[in-house]
Parts: C-alpha cells; sequence; structure tokens
C-alpha cells in the first residue's frame, strides 16, 4: 500500500497511470499494473515503445532510489538497546534467509561486516553473512542511471554455498542488481516465473529454496509475506505436503494471511489455507518494532520458534 501510495505522487505517473494503479489498487497493487502493462508491450510491435510502461518503471526505480537512501541514513538498526533483544542476534539465528524485498535495508545494516560482527551474541554461528552467487562492484563510471552507491551482477561461477557464512537469497532480485546486459535483475509484475528460469542465479535461489524448505524437521518464520506469488506459494505447498515443514508466521493479518478468503461472505478456507493449516506452529501480529522494541511477551513468543 505504501508503495501505491508513493507511485501516485511521482511526476512520472499521469492521470491514466493513476487511474491504472487505482485499478488495480485492492487486487495486486502496482505489480498487477505493471503487469498489465508488460502484457500490452509484448502485445504490440516489438520496435514500438509503451511510454506508459517505461513512466511506470522510472517511478518504481525513483522509489527504490528514495528508499535505499533513506535505509542508509539510519543510524541504529535496533530499536532498543538490550543487545538480548537485538534483531541481528535473532537473523544470526536462521540456517538461511530467503527474502523478496528488493530494497537495500538489510545490505546496509545486517550484511555491514562490522554491523554484523559487533552484534553477534557469543558462541558466534557465522563469520559473516554474504549474498551467495553475486559480485559487488563501485558504481563510479558505471553508466547506471539512476546511479547507486554500489552495484551487483551475477557471478554465476560462484553458485555455492560457504559453510562459515550465512546465506541472504535474493529470490526476486534487487534494485541495484544487473544482469550482463545492464538490465535490471529485479522480478516484478507478470511472468515473474519464465524471468526467474532466464537467470542462472535466480533459478538456482529457488532451488536453493526449495531445498532448505525440503530438509527434515524444517522450521519456517514468514515474515511479512502476503502469500501473493505462485512460485513461492508451490514451493511451500511441495515442502509440507512432504510432511517435514512447520510454519511460523510474523504478519499483522496472522495466520489469516494464507487465507485468501478471509473476507468471504461465506467462508470456506481458501485452497492454500487447507493446505498450510496443519503445519503452523504459531503467529505473531505485531510489527518487527514491537517484537524487538519491548513487548517482552510477544518476543518470547517469537523466540520459541527457535526451541
Amino acid at each position: 500500500m505504501e508503495a501505491f501510495e508513493y507511485l501516485l505522487g511521482c511526476q512520472q505517473i499521469d492521470a491514466g497511470l493513476r487511474d491504472l494503479l487505482w485499478k488495480h489498487k485492492q487486487h495486486g497493487g502496482f505489480e498487477t499494473a505493471l503487469a498489465e502493462l508488460q502484457k500490452v508491450r509484448i502485445g504490440q510491435n516489438a520496435g514500438r515503445p509503451d511510454q506508459r510502461l517505461t513512466n511506470l518503471q522510472d517511478g518504481i526505480r525513483q522509489m527504490f532510489g528514495d528508499m535505499n537512501e533513506s535505509f542508509s541514513r539510519i543510524v541504529d538498526f535496533e530499536f532498543q538497546t538490550d543487545k538480548e533483544h537485538h534483531v541481528r542476534p535473532f537473523l544470526a539465528k536462521f540456517d538461511a534467509i530467503f527474502t523478496l524485498n528488493q530494497d537495500l535495508l538489510l545490505e546496509h545494516h545486517s550484511l555491514n561486516p562490522q554491523n554484523y560482527n559487533i552484534s553477534l551474541l557469543l558462541p558466534r554461528r557465522w563469520n559473516n553473512c554474504y549474498i551467495p552467487g553475486m559480485k559487488r562492484h563501485a558504481a563510479v563510471g558505471s553508466g547506471i542511471d539512476p546511479p547507486n552507491p554500489e552495484f551487483w551482477t551475477p557471478d554465476e561461477g560462484g553458485l555455492e554455498l560457504n559453510p562459515r557464512s550465512q546465506p541472504y537469497f535474493k529470490l526476486h532480485g534487487s534494485s541495484n542488481w544487473f544482469d550482463s546486459d545492464s538490465r535490471e535483475l529485479l522480478v516484478m509484475g507478470g511472468e515473474k516465473a519464465s524471468f526467474i528460469d532466464h537467470h542462472p542465479v535466480l533459478k538456482w535461489y529457488h532451488e536453493q529454496f526449495r531445498e532448505y524448505l525440503s530438509r527434515p524437521d524444517t522450521r519456517l518464520m514468514v515474515i511479512g509475506y502476503s502469500f501473493g506469488d505462485d512460485h513461492v506459494n508451490n514451493a511451500i505447498c511441495d515442502a509440507v505436503a512432504g510432511g517435514g515443514l512447520d510454519i511460523f508466521i510474523i504478519d499483522l493479518l496472522g495466520v489469516d494471511v494464507i487465507d485468501e478468503n478471509r473476507d468471504a461472505t461465506i467462508y470456506t478456507p481458501g485452497q492454500l489455507a487447507s493446505a498450510l493449516q496443519p503445519h503452523l506452529i504459531g503467529a505473531s501480529r505485531r510489527r518487527l518494532r514491537e517484537i524487538f522494541g519491548g513487548d517482552r511477551v510477544e518476543h518470547g513468543k517469537v523466540m520459541k520458534f527457535f526451541s
């Protein structure tokens, strides 16, 4: 919703694009609007650009640029001084982190070696956190517009895991990732699964996601995911069908986030809810700011996930 409201105010967004955004506000938001324009573009002559699509993409780039600039100015990533209730040690408990977010919040903070190392409670499990299969570059002279403090490109010879480093997989790419042809490596809009299959590093990420979920006695903590991507949901459903996956959800909707029929007048559980309900081991409807900012009861409930 915040992305929708941001885009309404972008100078690139004219009256027609605002109407399109409003059309998709309740179902899919700006990504569904983008998907509609992408379909129109595919149906047109390949040499004919669609200015509406270009303008919406430019607005999205500006949104990520402003978000990343704001995140870079955050001085303290934590919500309180008590290290027992810091976010970074909590993140370091996971075997791997998979995210659909395409901003640079964690890169600015948890992936920063200085911040990461000083925050971990002993005994320390990881030497650092890293993004597998990607190479970092300085942006000076890159020709990328808008510029980023740094940008990343695939290192397809590096599609392997380091046992002493915590892997951080960005399943939908990132706002500062580019492929070998300097095109954005950003999964957004329609045909996401096809885009992923076309890029080896993203395809490998999703293979890793499925492999981690399929391990015996695996627990998955889902934070702020609306369960709106079929390719992600399918991986989770395949894992629960195997019988070895338990799920804990942190979301303002709590367990209701998995149920697409939650607001139906005549209620029956949705297909996804029916599949996942037997595997839910808890949920929190609090924001991370509350969980790690002083609500000790809720913090204790979340941390039981690791017991």
